[in-house]
């Protein structure tokens, strides 16, 4: 965020002013604002991705564990936690 403001600084109170040829100069300040969010959105979704694959792995671990105690759902099948404790009652 920080180096977009300065960008933006840099190009209006910098560079404008003392540019003839204006339109070619928003243009590519325009061209690299472009560039750099393109790599920003990359960056995003890259550890959206990996955050995604934690939870994911974090929830089937999780499953797993609900289900150690010989209580295996079948898959498909929506076990409520009123099901696990009967189920837990009648292996015990």
């Amino acid at each position: 965020r920080n180096e977009m403001k300065d960008e933006i600084d840099r190009v209006i109170n910098q560079v404008l002013p003392d540019t003839e040829e204006k339109t070619a100069e928003i243009q590519q300040w325009m061209s690299s604002v472009v560039s750099r969010l393109n790599h920003y959105k990359a960056q995003h979704k890259a550890l959206l991705k990996e955050a995604t694959t934690l939870l994911e792995l974090a929830l089937w671990k999780a499953n797993l564990d609900d289900n150690e105690g010989g209580i295996i759902e079948q898959e498909g099948v929506r076990t409520t936690r009123g099901r696990r404790k009967r189920a837990r009652k009648e292996i015990c």
